[in-house]
Order: C-alpha cells, then structure tokens, then sequence
C-alpha cells in the first residue's frame, strides 16, 4: 500500500479510517485536534460520521451509541477533556462494548498548551480496561486495527493514549489495504447497556474475570517487545511508548547494551517484567508523565533488595516531558542539555491577536468595574485567558472549562459584588449552560459575559454547536429578554460597552452580555478563499 508522510494524530485518523470506522466523535483540544480535523478534510472519509461534539462527554456517550449499533467508533479529546468524559468513560467498561470503540485521549506533559499535567494511563488502570501506547507513528496507524480487533474480542473499549511530540511530529507510515465498515447489529444481548444495579454487579464480576486475559494479550502484543540478552545486566530497562524512541535516540542507532523491555500495550506484562527484574542487578523506568509503571512494580512482588529508579526516587524529574538528554543524564552518560536562554533574549508569551475583539472587550470591561477595584472577573479556558496578560491583567482564574460562571456564581452567593463571569462562545456550549441554570435558579447577582468570535479560537478556527444560537439558549434558560445584551465590540464602540457593562452590573439578578465579532484569524482565512 501507499507511504505517507503523518503526523501521530493524522496517522491514527488514516488508520481508523482504514480500519472501517463509522464515527468520528471529539471536542477540540491541543494536543488531539488534528485527528478530527484531518478526518474531517479527507476524501476518503465523506459518509462518514465526523462533526465536533458539544463537549468530550457527549463524545464519548455518542461514540457509545454507535458502538451499540455494532459500528466502529473513536472518542478523541486532550487528557483534562477526559476528566470531562469520566462518568461515560467509566461506565463503558462496564457495558462494554458492540462494534469496536477506541477512546483515544492525547496527554500534554510539561503542559504546553494545558492547565494541568496529568497521565490518561491512570483512567486505564482505573477503568480496568486495554490501554495501547504507541511509540512512533507507525504504530498510531497499526493500533488503530488493533485496537478495534481487541475492543471486538472482549467486547470492551480500548484507551489509546497520546503525548503532545508524538500526536505532533511527522514520519513515514506504510498503509494497510482498507476494511469495510461494520454492517449494523444491535447487541446480542439487548441488556448489554443496562446498568440497574443487579445487571452492573454481574458486568462488575465479568470485567474481573477478564483481567488474566488482557495480562495475556499485553504478554504476546505485537507492540510490547523484550530484549533480555544483552552484554551488561547490571541494569535492566523499561521504556513505555515514545520513551523507547528516547532511548534508541541517546544510543544514536549503536547496541543498547542493557536488556530493554518496551512496553505499548497494559496491563503490564508481568511475566516478562519478573523475568527482566530476576536477570539484573537494577531496574531503570522511562516513561512519559507520571510514573504508572514505578509505582506498580514496586507494588507487584518486586520487593527485593535490587533497586528501581525512576521518577519517583529523582533519577527522572519528576514533572514535565521526558527527553533524550533526560534518559542520557539517568543513564550517566554525558549531558547535553546545551546552553540556558539568555537573559538578554526576551521572552514572547503568547498575546491576542492583534485585532482581537477580545482586546476591546476587556478594556470596556476594565473601564465598567474599574471603581471596585481588581478581583472581580473569572475568566475561563481559551485565547481569552490571554486577557490575564499585560496590558489587559482583566482576570482573576482559569480552573476549568465552565468555572467562570459557577465560580463567580458561589462568589457571588457569598456576598462578593461585583461577581462577572467571562468566558467563550464555545466553551459556553461545552459546558456553560448548566452553571448558568443554576445562576438563573438562585436569582444570583451575577455578569455573564459570553465573548462570540463565532468560533473555538485557540484550538484552530473549528465549529461549535452552540453558534448563532447563544441570545436564545440563554433566554430558554430563564435569562430575561431585557437583559441579555449584544454589543459589537470595537474601539469607536467604547462607551456604549462601558455603560452596557455598568447597567447590568448594577442590575441585580443574572445578566447576559455578549460582544460579537468574527475572530480575526477566520476573517483573514474567508478573505484568502475569496481572492
């Protein structure tokens, strides 16, 4: 079949494509957005289901359902989306699944482009469930196969974990020829998704039982390897996923002269991992994010005298991304880490666009709460967080997508005045509406400003499901008619968004404001169709 040169996200979508997927469900979310977009621009993909989801749980819960009708489906979204996912997350490993149903989750170590860093491997473990690791992105293609054929054969779904240089670095991926998608089948045994508590309990028994498989299956997977003969034992080595590229880069294409047990597919294969531990003098963890496999091995009888080092124990640090010249230092081999910036190079955070409406905005805004003082506005998560940055400093927190409305909702409701919410037009349809139910059931004094650029800006310009509707969702809700206001927010407009923004603080009650103006990125990108 034909070569192709891919990103790690792209190759997981041609894969899944290739595969015979029927759906494609996602939020956007760096470092998971190409995955989506690229099966969404693709020839090969027409018919096929692909649109963005309101938010990661309605995701998963739709990937689901068409798991249910026997087709193959994937769930994509970043690590934090997956907190979103959680309660479906969780409880498809109890369902299980009909036609294969990958949930494919792309964690961001040392934070780049996130608010937290967290390891997608835990939810896993968690869940009980297969979790496939892929190093490079030939095997992001592969898994896809892969892990549609194992959710089939156990009828469970399968995570497929990601990292921020692998989801965004390009190589070269040998296609397979492509499958049929599924015919529609409702499941066997019409229960399947019936969780009463009684039916649970049996499902709760049957994923135990199915443990010692998946242990078998990660024992023999054609993506976990062990090369127990080596010239020097007296350290063994584990590298899961992109770690094993780590270490093939420090040893630049030369012997690695230590037995190297690469793990991409969980549970842990224990076997082999006894087999390493007995045959060295230490053992040696690479992993990327959290130390998953340190903790379990020092929980899994491998509690000799022999050492094992890692990120627990400092030989990694402990937070951010690992890299070669990381596993070069825990190795003891020369450092080359290079030089520190200088202080003499400024520092470029990222700032809005030049032209943003979210720049006029917050300098009305400013402007309205100016008298109270700083401390008044929870913002939320988007390039509108950048409202944070000099020459704006507008807000106060960023936690989680939604928080601004209930944070400033409990602020509010504890007597602090005024309490304004700002947050995204998409991000207000992923998950605003319920907050802002909650605000209209309390009567609470609140501002809710909903910034529409008729798009979700950061992750790249993708659709929402909420646009060109927000005036009538919010007053469907309860919000009164009066005050849900519109304004355009541009420079010329400055004093008709200061005195808007001052009349509905000094309203008591919920208030709706809404600034209105394409994103400038969009606009230039409609411009350069047009010509």
């Amino acid at each position: 079949m034909d070569a192709m040169m891919l990103l790690g996200d792209e190759a997981l979508a041609q894969g899944a494509l290739d595969a015979g997927i029927s759906g494609f469900y996602a939020y956007p979310g760096t470092p998971s957005t190409e995955i989506m977009e690229y099966a969404q621009r693709v020839k090969q993909a027409e018919g096929i289901h692909r649109t963005w989801s309101s938010n990661e749980k309605t995701a998963v819960e739709s990937a689901i359902g068409m798991s249910y009708a026997g087709k193959r489906t994937m769930a994509m979204m970043k690590h934090v989306g997956l907190n979103v996912a959680a309660d479906p997350f969780m409880n498809s490993a109890f369902t299980g699944a009909n036609g294969g149903l990958i949930i494919t989750v792309a964690d961001d170590p040392s934070m780049h482009s996130s608010q937290n860093e967290q390891d997608s491997r835990f939810y896993g473990k968690f869940a009980m469930i297969p979790v496939l690791e892929p190093a490079n992105q030939q095997e992001c293609y592969d898994m896809a196969f892969y892990g549609f054929e194992l959710s089939e054969k156990y009828h469970v779904p399968v995570l497929l974990r990601l990292t921020t240089r692998l989801s965004h670095s390009r190589a070269g991926v040998i296609r397979r020829n492509p499958l049929p998608q599924n015919a529609l089948k409702k499941p066997d045994d019409l229960f399947q998704f019936m969780l009463l508590p009684a039916i649970a309990r049996k499902k709760y028994l049957h994923l135990i039982d199915l443990q010692n498989d998946f242990v078998a299956e990660a024992e023999s997977s054609p993506f976990n390897s062990f090369q127990l003969q080596a010239k020097d034992h007296s350290r063994g080595i584990i590298c899961t996923g992109l770690a094993y590229n780590y270490l093939n880069e420090v040893f630049q294409g030369s012997e690695i002269p230590y037995p190297v047990v690469k793990i991409s597919q969980y549970p842990l294969p224990v076997k082999q991992l006894h087999a390493l531990y007995d045959s060295c003098a230490s053992l040696l963890i690479l992993e990327e994010g959290m130390p998953l496999v340190e903790e379990q091995l020092k929980g899994l009888a491998f509690q000799g005298s022999k050492p094992i080092h890692g990120r627990l124990d400092g030989t990694i640090p402990r937070a951010g991304e690992l890299n070669p010249n990381k596993v070069a230092v825990a190795l003891g081999l020369p450092d080359t880490f290079g030089q520190e910036i200088p202080e003499i190079v400024t520092g470029r955070p990222p700032a809005l666009c030049i032209g943003c409406p979210h720049s006029d905005s917050y300098l009305a805004l400013n402007e309205a709460v100016k008298e109270y003082g700083r401390g008044h506005v929870f913002s939320d998560i988007g390039c509108y967080t950048l409202g944070f940055m000099p020459p704006y400093n507008a807000i106060n927190s960023c936690v989680d997508m939604g928080a601004s409305i209930t944070m400033a909702k409990g602020a509010a409701d504890s007597g602090l005045f005024p309490a304004i919410a700002v947050i995204g037009d998409s991000t207000f349809s992923h998950s605003g509406l319920t907050g802002l139910l909650d605000c209209i059931f309390d009567k609470s004094n609140v501002v809710i400003v909903i910034l529409d650029n008729s798009t979700t800006g950061m992750t790249g310009g993708q659709d929402y499901t909420a646009a060109g509707k927000l005036e009538s969702i919010c007053e469907g809700l309860g919000v009164e008619k009066e005050h849900i206001r519109v304004f355009v927010p541009f420079k010329k407009n400055f004093d008709e968004m200061v005195a808007i923004y001052k009349e509905e603080i000094a309203y008591k009650g919920v208030s709706v404001v809404i600034p209105r103006r394409e994103c400038v990125q969009i606009l230039k990108r409609k411009h350069k169709l047009e010509a």
